[in-house]
C-alpha cells in the first residue's frame, strides 16, 4: 500500500511539473490568451475533468505557474544572500540586482508584460497586485531567508516584516514598470536599503 501511495503521488507530482510547462510555454508563445483548460489538457494528454480536478480553475493555474516560476528568483535570491554572509545591505542589493536582471531576461515574465493581445493582460492582476501567489510568497521567503542569514536579533519579526516588503514592493515596482538601466534601480534600492538598515548593519552576524 505504501508503495502504490507514492506511486499516486509521484505520478500526480508529474502531471502538475507537465501542466506548469506546457502553461508556461504557451505564454511564452502566444500570451496568455491563448491558454485554456481544454488545450492544457489536450497538449498534456489528459481529459480536461482529469485536469480541473488536479488543478482546478484558470486562476488556479495561472496561481500555480507563477508560483513556479518564483521559485526560481527565489533560490537565485537565497544565494544571491549567502555570497554577502555578513552584511545585510549588501546581500540585499546583490539580491535586487539578481532578481531585476533575471526578470529582464524571463520570457515568461516579458511575455505577460508586454501583452500582446488585451486578453494577455488578465494575468497582469494576479502577478502585479493580488498579495499571492508573488508578493506574499516571497515576503515570507525573503524574511525567512535574512532572518536565518543575518540573525537580527534586534529586530522583531514583524518589524523585520515590514522592511523586507519595502524592499519587495520598491523592486517589484522597477521590474514591472522599468524607467532606465537596472543598474540605476539598485543604486536607488541600495539607498533605501542602507537608510531601513543602517541601524543594524553592524551587529550582524
Amino acid at each position: 500500500m505504501p508503495e502504490a501511495a507514492s506511486f499516486h503521488t509521484r505520478m500526480r507530482s508529474l502531471l502538475r511539473e507537465r501542466v506548469i510547462e506546457t502553461a508556461r510555454e504557451l505564454v511564452c508563445t502566444e500570451g496568455w490568451g491563448a491558454v485554456s483548460m481544454s488545450r492544457v489538457a489536450k497538449d498534456v494528454g489528459v481529459s480536461r475533468p482529469v485536469l480541473y480536478k488536479e488543478i482546478g480553475t484558470k486562476q488556479d493555474l495561472a496561481d500555480l505557474v507563477l508560483r513556479h516560476e518564483l521559485e526560481t528568483f527565489l533560490v537565485g535570491i537565497d544565494d544571491s544572500l549567502a555570497a554577502h554572509p555578513g552584511d545585510v545591505v549588501a546581500g540585499l542589493t546583490a539580491a535586487v540586482g539578481y532578481t531585476l536582471r533575471t526578470g529582464a531576461d524571463n520570457e515568461l515574465l516579458v511575455a505577460v508584460l508586454s501583452g500582446r493581445s488585451t486578453a494577455n493582460t488578465t494575468l497582469l492582476p494576479t502577478l502585479m497586485t493580488e498579495p499571492e501567489p508573488v508578493l506574499g510568497r516571497a515576503l515570507g521567503a525573503v524574511t525567512g531567508a535574512v532572518r536565518a542569514r543575518y540573525e537580527l536579533a534586534e529586530l522583531p519579526d514583524d518589524e523585520l516584516a515590514t522592511r523586507i516588503e519595502t524592499v519587495i514592493r520598491l523592486t517589484l515596482s522597477h521590474l514591472f514598470q522599468p524607467l532606465g538601466p537596472v543598474e540605476r534601480a539598485v543604486g536607488q534600492i541600495a539607498s533605501a536599503l542602507g537608510a531601513l538598515f543602517a541601524p543594524v548593519r553592524a551587529t550582524v552576524s
